[in-house]
């Protein structure tokens, strides 16, 4: 089974290379290391970072050196985070990963981008009232899939092993942003309707599919209108399976096929530069339908889905493992991302019977949730649970 570490390029910067390796090769014992090269804005505490407890993350930065002669001329381009000044620690995490054998993993956030989202509106999705998620970028948006398919091209130089590619997908309306408010209970299905895009390229791509775009987006502002109007009809069921005579599910059925048609075209220029592209799902089976995941789909068209295994027991991680076979999608095509600190793990022997499950279900890959955001003590948890 091979294993990693998520970590910020941050930690890496303010611990020095030969503690932060260290540390991985050492104490947690893994085979690799997941950095992330695109990542959103956070506000984290960090238990054993030497310069800083707290760390405010940039919105959508970068955490590499783009090659401006790619991004000439386009509108949506990787923008460096100040944190970093003038170093490359993509350029110095490949070189110390290569000297110590360790494999390099690009953890790359392409459509929850803030920075971009605010920047060009047009290219952020839009609900049924054309309300902009600022938050995001759609993957319709010619542009948007543009800067993704650059983003794999540019990270090859480092001689990544894999992308790990998040956020590659729609998402919902309470994805996060501070200060985020909702004083009227709106209810799930509301909540579910506010976060599906109809932008021009949404409706068109609908539209290519034969689905009559414009009539579902009245049929969902005229329900989201009821529901926001009454307290008692936003907590009716919605069957949105029958929303529009059923178009809706063909709507979103279209955004589907627009997120697979993008992780496959990344898929393929990962590739073709000797990488591999997991598509990471955060929701697992049966939860990512309105942000237009299709497992099945997107098992053919990546080399892997990765999921969370976040969870207090072994047997619940095997649960949200067994879910992933009722959708087509076999373990061997799976890595599974853990948490060894206390939220999920009460000690070691937790952690290495999870990974003992994971074993036995065939999974091929393990990753950890976060070298910056845990404990020294649970990076020797991985250890001593891979070493078990």
């Amino acid at each position: 089974m091979e294993s990693s570490v998520l970590a910020f390029a941050t930690d890496l910067l303010d611990e020095g290379a030969d503690t932060f390796f260290g540390n991985l090769t050492d104490r947690a014992g893994v085979g690799g290391v997941t950095l992330a090269s695109v990542y959103h804005e956070a506000r984290d505490v960090f238990p054993h970072n030497p310069r800083r407890v707290i760390r405010y993350l940039e919105p959508g930065a970068a955490y590499f050196r783009p090659d401006p002669a790619r991004w000439q001329g386009r509108r949506l381009a990787p923008v460096p985070s100040t944190a970093i000044g003038d170093r490359d620690p993509f350029a110095e995490a490949a070189t110390e990963a290569r000297r110590r054998g360790l494999k390099l993993h690009a953890w790359t956030v392409f459509c929850h981008n803030d920075r971009l989202g605010f920047a060009h509106p047009d290219c952020a999705p839009a609900n049924a009232f054309g309300d902009r998620h600022l938050t995001e970028l759609c993957p319709a948006n010619p542009e948007v899939r543009e800067y993704a398919l650059t983003l794999v091209t540019e990270l090859a130089r480092y001689g990544v092993d894999a992308i790990r590619a998040e956020s590659l997908h729609f998402h919902g309306l309470r994805h996060g942003y501070h200060h985020e408010r909702y004083f009227e209970e709106l209810g799930p299905t509301a909540e579910a309707l506010l976060g599906v895009c109809f932008c021009a390229h949404c409706r068109a791509a609908a539209t290519r599919a034969g689905v009559p775009a414009e009539e579902v987006a009245e049929a969902v502002r005229t329900e989201l209108r009821r529901r926001l109007a009454d307290e008692a009809a936003a907590a009716e069921p919605g069957a949105l399976d029958t929303l529009a005579d059923g178009a809706f599910a063909a709507y979103v059925d279209a955004s589907a096929t627009t997120v697979t048609a993008l992780a496959a075209e990344l898929s393929e220029e990962a590739r073709r530069h000797g990488m591999r592209l997991s598509f990471m799902d955060g929701g697992g089976p049966g939860k990512g339908w309105l942000s237009g995941i299709d497992l099945p789909a997107l098992a053919r068209a990546a080399d892997q889905i990765e999921t969370l295994g976040y969870a207090k027991t072994p047997e619940a991680v095997r649960e949200k493992i067994a879910a992933f076979a009722l959708h087509g999608v076999r373990p061997q095509g799976l890595a599974v991302i853990l948490r060894p600190m206390a939220s999920d793990c009460d000690g070691p022997a937790n952690l290495a019977a999870k990974i003992t499950a994971l074993r036995e279900l065939g999974i091929p890959e393990v990753e950890f949730y976060n070298y910056g955001l845990m404990r020294l003590s649970s990076l020797d948890r991985i250890g001593a649970a891979l070493a078990g």
